[in-house]
C-alpha cells in the first residue's frame, strides 16, 4: 500500500511502484483531505506533528476502506513519503499485527498524537526508514527521534539507511526499498 505525502494524491507515489519488485500487488488511494492542489491523510498542528482527533478520523476512514478491499489476514505492508509516512508509522503504531511490515521513507512517526509508542510495541515488525540528512521540510528532532524510536526502543527489525540528500526519494533508496520488499515477499509476502 503506497501513501502519498502532503499536498500530493494517489498517481503520482504510484509511480514508484514501477521500480519495485514484479509479482507483488501495488495500490494506492488519494487521502481525505484537500490540501492546496493535492490532498493529506491528517490536519497538522505544525509539520510532522498531528492533530490527534484528525489522524484518528483517518486511521479510521482508511482501515475501514483497508478491510473491504483487502482481507484481515492478507498481508498488507505500507509504504509512506513524508506525510504518507507518518500515516503509515500512524497505522502501525495502532494496529501492528494487522500490517507486515511499512516503510517510512523521508518523514516522522506521529508522535504525541494518540498513538501508543511505548517500548518493544513493534517487536519483530519489519520496517524500513529512509532520511536524509540534509532534509528541511521534516524537523530535524522529529527525525532524530523517529531514528531512535525506530533503532533503539520499538522492537522492530529496522533496516535503515540515512544519505546526505535532502527530502525526496533517491535511486540508491528506492534500490534498498525494493530488495527490502523482495525480502519481504521471499518470506511469503504475495499479492
Amino acid at each position: 500500500m503506497l501513501l502519498h505525502g502532503r499536498g500530493s494524491h494517489e498517481r503520482e507515489i504510484l509511480a514508484l511502484s514501477a521500480h519495485l519488485p514484479a509479482g507483488l500487488g501495488y495500490a494506492a488511494v488519494r487521502a481525505p483531505i484537500s490540501e492546496g492542489a493535492g490532498f493529506a491523510w491528517f490536519a497538522n498542528r505544525g509539520i510532522g506533528r498531528p492533530v490527534a482527533s484528525s489522524l484518528r478520523t483517518g486511521m479510521d476512514w482508511f482501515r475501514g476502506w483497508l478491510d473491504a478491499a483487502v482481507p484481515v489476514g492478507r498481508p498488507v505492508v505500507l509504504v509512506g513519503f513524508s506525510g504518507g509516512a507518518a500515516f503509515a508509522g500512524g497505522l502501525l503504531l495502532d494496529d501492528p499485527g494487522r500490517y507486515a511490515g511499512a516503510a517510512i521513507l523521508y518523514g516522522t512517526l506521529p508522535f504525541d498524537a494518540g498513538v501508543p509508542v511505548d517500548g518493544g510495541r513493534l517487536a519483530g515488525v519489519p520496517v524500513f526508514v529512509a532520511q536524509g540528512d540534509q532534509d528541511t521540510v521534516i524537523p530535524r528532532e522529529l527525525l532524530d527521534r523517529t531514528w531512535q524510536y525506530l533503532h533503539d526502543e520499538s522492537g522492530a527489525d529496522v533496516t535503515g539507511r540515512r544519505d546526505p540528500v535532502g527530502h525526496g526519494l533517491t535511486a540508491p533508496v528506492t534500490r534498498t526499498l525494493a530488495g527490502w520488499l523482495e525480502e519481504r515477499s521471499a518470506l511469503g509476502l504475495r499479492s
